[in-house]
């Protein structure tokens, strides 16, 4: 039996989930929280730069992510000054770069998929 069905359910942080798997997507699924890890991979980065480099995500979107990324321990939040404007730098935490292996293995199925059956396009959508 493979290790993550060897009970009937795992748990963390108080949450229970039916399998690993459940868990992982939790973690880093949906639209947007893979995205941003893959944008922190390679350093830290202030929120309008991850703005920048994301510019399909809302303000709101992006801003509720990152609180749940910080929450799961993926992503740490640094508040420089006291006074506006503060200076905010989101970066991965050890937790986080733990996931970096599975970004490239995503990052290069992805290319591979656009290679063999779509296209690379620039600009908008």
């Amino acid at each position: 039996m493979k290790i993550e069905c060897n009970s009937d359910y795992v748990k963390l942080n108080e949450r229970t989930y039916p399998c690993t798997v459940s868990l992982t997507m939790d973690l880093v699924g949906g639209k947007w929280k893979a995205v941003i890890l893959y944008h922190l991979k390679d350093g830290p980065k202030r929120y309008s730069e991850l703005r920048k480099e994301m510019p399909a995500v809302t303000e709101m979107t992006l801003s509720l992510q990152l609180k749940q990324l910080e929450k799961d321990e993926l992503v740490s939040r640094e508040v420089y000054g006291q006074k506006p404007p503060i200076k905010v730098i989101y970066k991965l935490t050890d937790f986080g770069q733990s996931f970096v292996p599975v970004l490239d293995a995503i990052t290069a199925w992805g290319n591979k998929v656009v290679s063999e059956k779509g296209k690379f396009v620039q600009g908008n959508m």
